[in-house]
């Protein structure tokens, strides 16, 4: 039977992304995102609970992580769970689950420094540069469909809960 290891999120850097440079010059970049919801318990009082993901991203994703996300800022991602397992100092095992991301989607506006917002990148798997799913999409907002529309023609307000 087939299976299926996708996960989709939007949420907030925790910190600048921490970028190295293997062998190869392949970059990888790894960074903590918040997620979180709101809702109401028994007693009728509003709640946050926020959740926190390690992010990774490879090659051209990761190149461009190190060059427009801060801390703070509202991105998309889509990828995949991994689980890793290794021995603590103490011989204890351990586990740590991450997002390998193949896509990933500046949110939000642009900031005074001219970085940040509305960029699409998208891991090719034949190539190691970031590219959009419809090209270069790398100057921000929606790409261009075959009839010249806007792929994002609904002018409804956000009811997004962030």
């Amino acid at each position: 039977m087939a299976s299926v290891n996708k996960v989709i999120l939007i949420g907030n850097l925790g910190k600048d992304p921490e970028v190295r440079h293997l062998e190869g010059g392949v970059a990888v970049a790894r960074f903590p995102m918040a997620t979180s919801e709101s809702f109401k318990d028994k007693s009728g009082q509003k709640q946050e609970r926020t959740e926190w993901h390690n992010i990774v991203v490879w090659r051209g994703l990761a190149e461009v992580a190190e060059k427009y996300l801060k801390k703070g800022n509202s991105v998309y991602i889509e990828g995949r769970l991994r689980t890793n397992n290794y021995q603590d100092k103490e011989g204890i095992q351990r586990y740590s689950t991450e997002i390998v991301a193949d896509n990933m989607t500046m949110l939000g506006g642009r900031s005074d420094n001219g970085s940040g917002g509305g960029g699409n990148y998208q891991e090719s798997a034949s190539t190691s540069s970031a590219a959009s799913s419809s090209g270069s999409n790398y100057g921000g907002g929606a790409a261009a469909t075959s009839g010249g529309a806007s792929a994002f023609q609904n002018d409804e307000p956000d009811d997004l809960p962030f």
